[in-house]
């Protein structure tokens, strides 16, 4: 609603077929074609591959190459594609300075609730992970468990799920010798503030491996959540890392499941440490470029500016 508000034009192309949609676009002579989408749910790449701009760029919905020769550019960072990882990619990376997600500097938490409010104990450790279900693996899962084991009256907060997929996940905590009701299902809310409010009742947030948390890495951080992420050598597994060396927070970052388990350890374990980078996290959210909202969009205009630049 806030895009279709601030533009001077905005068309709709979604019942056009992809014939139709790019002749629109051929007609209307976009400069710069923007794929939101890339290979993923209510994908449009067909658009794309009967080139109807000069300039088409790869960006922010798929974490990975199209590997299609119709499609100029990515757009990236220094983190998500290190200069190692250059070739695996069809298209030409640009990138971005800090993350290549944008921030919000100034967004709103919902009223405070407890921790009772949200079904969760108010003594223990609260170890979460908002990341879409699916996204669990049974390495990541035997960690988490083994925290559960090593971290007294602590407990697992995850998004509301399927209920197959709520039997699924305690019967393998019971398996691993884990009391299911150690695992707590968080509802979901109508309201994105309250969302973000509630996040404050967790202690540390779990990331996941090989995909890791990109927009929900980013929810965490804006309630000041600190984010403990393992990085890979994909760009899904990378996003976190992004996010937390932009924000400067880089200590969160670790590179193997051992560094992984053995740092959440230390943090279940030293509160104050915690704390100090819970601190750190506030005092950073308001000068970090990573919620930088105007300086990330005069970055992405500069990059779209030199796309430009050399077609003409």
């Amino acid at each position: 609603k806030r895009i279709v508000q601030s533009v001077d034009e905005f068309i709709d192309l979604s019942l056009l077929s992809d014939e139709d949609a790019a002749k629109k676009i051929h007609e209307d002579c976009i400069d710069i074609l923007v794929d939101l989408t890339g290979y993923t749910q209510g994908a449009r790449s067909g658009i794309l591959a009967l080139r109807p701009s000069p300039i088409q760029v790869n960006y922010l919905g798929y974490p990975g190459t199209m590997g299609a020769e119709f499609v100029d550019y990515l757009i990236a960072d220094d983190y998500v594609i290190p200069e190692r990882s250059r070739g695996h990619y069809a298209e030409e990376v640009v990138k971005l300075p800090g993350c290549y997600l944008p921030g919000l500097r100034d967004v709103e938490l919902g009223d405070r609730v407890t921790r009772l409010e949200c079904g969760l104990p108010e003594e223990g450790f609260v170890f979460c992970s908002f990341n879409q279900i699916y996204k669990i693996t049974p390495e990541v899962f035997d960690v988490w468990m083994g925290l559960l084991k090593e971290v007294p009256g602590s407990v697992l907060w995850l998004p509301e799920c399927e209920e197959e997929a709520k039997r699924n996940l305690q019967g393998e905590m019971e398996s691993r010798g884990v009391e299911r009701k150690r695992l707590i299902f968080a509802p979901k809310l109508a309201d994105f503030a309250d969302h973000l409010a509630r996040l404050e009742c967790a202690d540390l947030f779990l990331d996941t491996l090989p995909y890791n948390a990109h927009s929900t890495c980013m929810d965490a951080l804006q309630a000041g959540l600190p984010v403990l992420t393992c990085s890979g050598e994909t760009f899904p597994s990378r996003v976190a890392g992004s996010l937390l060396t932009a924000l400067g927070v880089p200590e969160l970052i670790t590179e193997s499941l051992d560094e992984y388990r053995d740092l959440a350890l230390s943090l279940a374990r030293n509160p104050e440490n915690l704390s100090g980078i819970r601190e750190k996290i506030a005092s950073l959210r308001k000068s970090s470029p990573l919620f930088d909202t105007a300086g990330f969009t005069r970055s992405l205009e500069s990059v779209y500016a030199r796309m430009q630049a050399t077609r003409e």
